[in-house]
């Protein structure tokens, strides 16, 4: 399975609890709000393989001050853990596109803690990583809020590193920062790094002509064995 598509099983996880809690996109638009997703950490014990059936647990955290904290964890038939995960969801103003604090909502979770859950992912420095890469956001890599899917970033972070070095290097986790939107059209600058341990750091940079300087649209921090 590609970390794509496991990021696709999460938001796919994400979505179907949100249609039971009368949560979803459209219950959102009518608010004036959407949902968007800040930071997500993976672990990774082994990834499905094609057409293998699994089991996926999904429950929302504790709200913070800010966000919407929920846990994924994912079993086999034999019931051996494949994955889990945590992610930050906020909420945003459809028109304004600003973040819209829970307690300023008026959308509650009743969130639970079951233990076993990771870590609430922290947030990815800047730094100066040695290549550099570039992309272009793409019709296909859309979603219904019009812009890039969080799906997507681990397509572009994956391409970095050729075939060779994923087949004898499997992901184990990774933390993936989405720090502002990327639209269909823009230009993506990707500066990256891979060190002798395994670790590989990615952020993606954006231009601002206006003020002639770069700013971060999203940043990757990922271990391979």
């Amino acid at each position: 399975l590609k970390p794509s598509a496991l990021l696709g099983i999460l938001q796919e996880a994400a979505g179907a609890q949100c249609v039971e809690l009368q949560l979803t996109t459209e219950n959102l638009m009518e608010k004036g709000y959407f949902w968007a997703i800040t930071r997500q950490h993976i672990q990774i014990t082994r990834l499905p393989r094609a057409y293998e059936p699994i089991t996926v647990e999904t429950w929302p955290g504790k709200t913070t001050r800010v966000a919407y904290p929920r846990s994924v964890v994912a079993y086999d038939e034999a019931g051996n853990e494949l994955f889990r995960s945590i992610s930050l969801w906020v909420l945003m103003d459809l028109q304004s596109r600003a973040l819209v604090v829970p307690g300023k909502s008026g959308i509650s979770l009743d969130g639970i803690e079951r233990g076993g859950e990771l870590p609430v992912p922290t947030s990815i420095g800047p730094a100066e990583l040695k290549a550099v890469g570039r992309r272009q956001v793409r019709f296909s890599e859309l979603d219904k809020n019009g812009h890039m899917n969080n799906s997507f970033y681990m397509d572009w972070v994956q391409d970095l590193l050729p075939s060779a070095f994923h087949r004898n290097h499997p992901l184990a986790d990774f933390t993936v920062c989405y720090m502002s939107e990327a639209r269909e059209g823009d230009q993506i600058e990707i500066h990256y790094e891979l060190a002798d341990d395994g670790s590989l750091q990615v952020n993606g940079l954006m231009e601002n002509p206006e003020k002639g300087s770069f700013y971060r649209i999203f940043a990757v921090r990922a271990r391979y064995l």
